[in-house]
């Protein structure tokens, strides 16, 4: 469920210059952009983790990514000149001089949050569960988004909010629940259920972190910094990669005899899936609302039940089909408005 350096006061792009504030066009397609990569994540996902295991996988997936960020560094990480009062003298200052040590701070939750434990608990899921089933209980990002502004930042939620999150709960338990005892390919659907929303609970963490750390989402704290997103998306991949590095040793050795299918979904994972959709919501989420933009999680279960169907040959039954809508219900009163 991480543009490029911190800047401030207006966002940066890779280059480091600031450009003029886009209009939401582009955020919205970038956010629309990202869950459709991300419904695709899951059955590529049910692929390559039955196929290796999740540490392997993942390791895999943040390698990947990191070989298509590593061009970018200087321009992710960049040096800052700044003047030395009282002479005035221009000093060269390295990329971390200039976070704020609040900053500092926040960044080891939102990268344990996203991508270590949300993929920890997702890939070991995907081993239990099917893509489809995964792919509705995604739909409750929006609603544990609503409730963790009201934990966390002391936003008052409105009535519908609860009555969403009360339909989204039990549409949840239902599709659980009437999953049956398991197949092969989903042998115990039940504790997958449980485990896609933990995974979706670290989501939602990790969204609210990094509206609070990206372009427009300071509030003018220290200072008026703010970070790039495609910053925070490339320390989300190194601190991936470490959590992650005890499957290492499994990918090398093993990595010339993976199947085709198994090296594509791995590929598009972590350039798709990882970098791709991560970025580009990232970017997007420093320029919405953090409502506006949890929203568009409501379209994931649709693009992952049907590249489910198209890819692996999945469906829900009739049952887990009404069980999904009563989600679905769910979500439009928690994130619809008021009028």
């Amino acid at each position: 469920m991480s543009d490029s350096a911190p800047c401030a006061p207006a966002a940066a792009d890779l280059s480091g210059n600031a450009p003029a504030r886009p209009s939401l066009l582009l955020p919205g397609l970038a956010a629309l952009g990202a869950v459709t990569l991300w419904g695709l994540s899951f059955p590529a996902m049910k692929v390559a983790v039955q196929a290796l295991g999740p540490m392997p996988l993942m390791w895999a997936r943040m390698m990947v990514a990191m070989a298509l960020l590593a061009p970018f560094t200087a321009r992710l990480f960049p040096a800052r000149t700044v003047a030395v009062a009282p002479s005035g003298t221009l000093v060269r200052r390295g990329f971390w001089s200039g976070v704020p040590r609040r900053h500092k701070l926040l960044l080891l939750p939102t990268v344990l949050l996203q991508p270590c434990l949300y993929f920890l608990f997702e890939s070991k899921a995907m081993q239990l569960t099917t893509a489809s089933q995964a792919g509705v209980i995604s739909a409750s990002v929006p609603l544990l988004v609503g409730a963790g502004a009201w934990l966390l930042l002391g936003e008052r939620p409105s009535p519908r909010l609860w009555v969403g999150v009360a339909f989204s709960c039990a549409g949840v338990a239902w599709l659980t629940l009437s999953g049956g005892a398991g197949t092969e390919s989903a042998p115990d659907p039940l504790l997958g259920n449980m485990l896609e929303l933990l995974a979706m609970t670290c989501a939602a963490g990790n969204m609210l972190l990094v509206r609070r750390l990206s372009a427009h989402g300071g509030h003018g704290e220290c200072g008026g910094f703010r970070w790039n997103p495609w910053t925070l998306t490339a320390l989300q991949t190194v601190a991936g990669a470490l959590f992650f590095a005890p499957g290492a040793y499994a990918v090398l050795t093993g990595a010339g005899q993976w199947p085709a299918d198994v090296v594509l979904a791995v590929v598009y994972l972590g350039a798709g899936a990882s970098l791709g959709a991560f970025g580009l919501f990232n970017w997007a989420t420093s320029h919405l609302p953090a409502s506006s933009v949890g929203a568009f999680i409501n379209l994931v279960p649709v693009t992952a039940v049907g590249f489910g169907w198209l890819w692996l040959g999945e469906t829900l039954n009739a049952t887990q089909m009404l069980a999904a809508a009563v989600v679905m219900v769910g979500v439009a009163l928690g994130t619809g408005r008021r009028r």
